[in-house]
């Protein structure tokens, strides 16, 4: 078969257009042009798209079917271009981002929509897992590159920035004894199990001299939901209301806790894209709305467009 890409192109024009003249002027072209253009592809195809018959274009039975296979063969002919000119342009074909499972959804949510629109090209893949595991996945080669918490130092194999901070509390079952406290002092949190992280070579802070300990911020959420402990967790994971029962956070002056910083890290050596360079600043700027917005936010962020 011979036709072309272009005959495709002013075959479907003419079946929109509804004569081979609407066509012509769509297209730019001499009518005369549309009409050889479309008898060359009828004679490579071996049917006949248009009844001649009629003063307009009508489509015969034969044209009515592959009017849909041409449609779609254009379609991938358009995607095949805009990958070219995106790969061309510096954007990679594809990017893994390993995610620490306990960042706030209302910013990933928000930069993966938008990653959908301006990079509609690429292809995404997101490993999610502990603040320990993300680190892995980019250590081993499975991800570009990671957002998590700060747990401790690095190793010397990476890069890292600092890219945000996410408030955390003190949270309780909402019928566990501490929750009836209008103010809980430290010599009140001693009287009960906390739940601390886990985390290789880092000693997290501890106030009850019974623990139990986790290195999944999810995990612990759902140990406090069934009254086994209190525990100190991110805002957003101590609101979130995917737990049998509800979470409270207490207020507990005297702790005054800091907020978690997280980091986004990669191998050194590894040159960020521009891709990954606006991945890095909106996100960023995502985790700043949070900070500012404090633990009201829920959901998606709603922004104005750029």
């Amino acid at each position: 078969m011979q036709w072309t890409l272009d005959q495709l192109r002013q075959f479907v024009t003419t079946a929109e257009s509804g004569s081979f003249s609407a066509a012509a002027r769509r297209l730019g072209k001499a009518q005369s042009a549309v009409s050889t253009a479309i008898g060359l592809l009828e004679a490579d195809l071996g049917v006949e798209l248009f009844d001649r018959s009629r003063r307009n274009a009508q489509l015969t039975d034969a044209g009515q079917l592959l009017l849909l296979e041409a449609r779609e063969l254009l379609r991938q002919a358009d995607a095949l271009n805009n990958r070219a000119h995106s790969l061309s342009t510096g954007n990679e074909a594809r990017l893994t981002l390993a995610l620490d499972e306990a960042l706030p959804y209302a910013a990933t949510s928000t930069l993966l929509r938008e990653m959908s629109v301006r990079f509609p090209d690429l292809e995404l893949t997101l490993l999610n897992g502990t603040a320990t595991e993300v680190a892995h996945y980019v250590d081993e080669e499975r991800a570009h590159l990671a957002f998590h918490f700060v747990r401790g130092a690095l190793a010397a194999s990476f890069e890292q920035r600092h890219i945000g901070a996410v408030p955390q509390g003190v949270f309780v079952a909402a019928d566990h004894p501490l929750a009836r406290l209008d103010a809980v002092q430290r010599k009140d949190l001693v009287k009960y199990r906390q739940i601390v992280m886990q985390a290789e070579d880092v000693h997290e802070a501890s106030y009850s001299p019974r623990l139990w300990r986790s290195d999944s911020f999810y995990s612990i959420a759902e140990m406090v939901a069934d009254d086994l402990g209190w525990a100190i967790l991110p805002v957003n994971v101590g609101t979130d209301d995917a737990y049998d029962k509800p979470l409270q956070q207490v207020h507990c002056p005297s702790l005054a806790l800091s907020r978690l910083s997280v980091r986004v890290l990669w191998r050194q050596g590894w040159q960020p894209t521009p891709t990954v360079k606006w991945v890095l600043a909106r996100y960023t700027e995502l985790l700043g709305l949070i900070e500012t917005s404090g633990p009201a936010l829920k959901g998606s962020i709603a922004l104005p467009s750029k």
